[in-house]
């Protein structure tokens, strides 16, 4: 993507967060954005950087995670294409309390306070879309601690698998008849695997054994599922 001729006004208005806004309204709230590009491995930013803007993934993706006192890392969050992130801590006036890395060559656009408040002051209902933007990631993060609580290793990596097919197929469980669904790995196993709290030999460990019980197949970062429903009921 040539990011010398990105239509960010475009782009803005296809997003959640803005569709309802005119066009001179997006023309001027994208004075207001930058776009940077990340190459792999890349930090976007650490914990104690102060936290002036929101982001959103064009393309490439995002590891947000912290590092325990011993030096463990741990994945909170993988952001994709069209996700955003941070907008919640913008309003705090606090420091970024997490990093984020790129795990792939990234194109972000970072949206600035300024401009959100902004459009605020001249709209309340882009405050409306905000707080919605906001209320679905906390509901993402306590479904997370209900996950971590209430299920084992085996349902989440079940979990994670049956959340990350295609979404016009969620909600539609396939059989055999049906044809196979697939996922592919958009990260390495042991990022996958810190983001559900397990170690990454648990994770292999369980994709193999789900393969041998004929409920998946796995062709390198390619895992295949003939029946959808029938790994959704399985249980160890």
């Amino acid at each position: 993507m040539d990011a010398a001729h990105f239509d960010i006004p475009r782009y803005l208005s296809a997003l959640p967060l803005f569709q309802e806004m005119t066009p001179q309204e997006m023309q001027r709230i994208s004075t207001g954005c930058r776009l940077r590009k990340y190459g792999r491995s890349d930090h976007v930013f650490h914990v104690g950087t102060p936290c002036e803007e929101f982001h959103v993934v064009v393309t490439g993706r995002i590891k947000l995670y912290a590092i325990s006192p011993t030096g463990q890392e741990k994945v909170i969050e993988l952001i994709g294409p069209g996700m955003s992130f941070a907008e919640a801590l913008m309003f705090t006036d606090r420091p970024y309390i997490v990093n984020a890395q790129a795990l792939a060559d990234s194109l972000l656009l970072s949206v600035s306070k300024d401009a959100v408040v902004r459009e605020i002051e001249n709209d309340p209902r882009f405050a409306m879309h905000m707080l919605a933007g906001i209320s679905r990631r906390l509901h993402g993060l306590v479904h997370d601690v209900q996950t971590y609580t209430l299920h084992n290793g085996t349902q989440r990596v079940i979990g994670y698998l049956l959340n990350a097919l295609p979404e016009e197929t969620q909600g539609h469980p396939a059989s055999p008849s049906q044809g196979m669904r697939s996922v592919s790995l958009p990260v390495s196993k042991a990022t996958i695997a810190s983001r559900l709290s397990i170690t990454p030999e648990y994770f292999s460990r369980v994709l193999h054994e789900l393969e041998s019980a004929g409920l998946i197949r796995i062709d390198k970062r390619d895992i295949h599922i003939p029946d959808t429903a029938r790994l959704a009921s399985h249980t160890l």
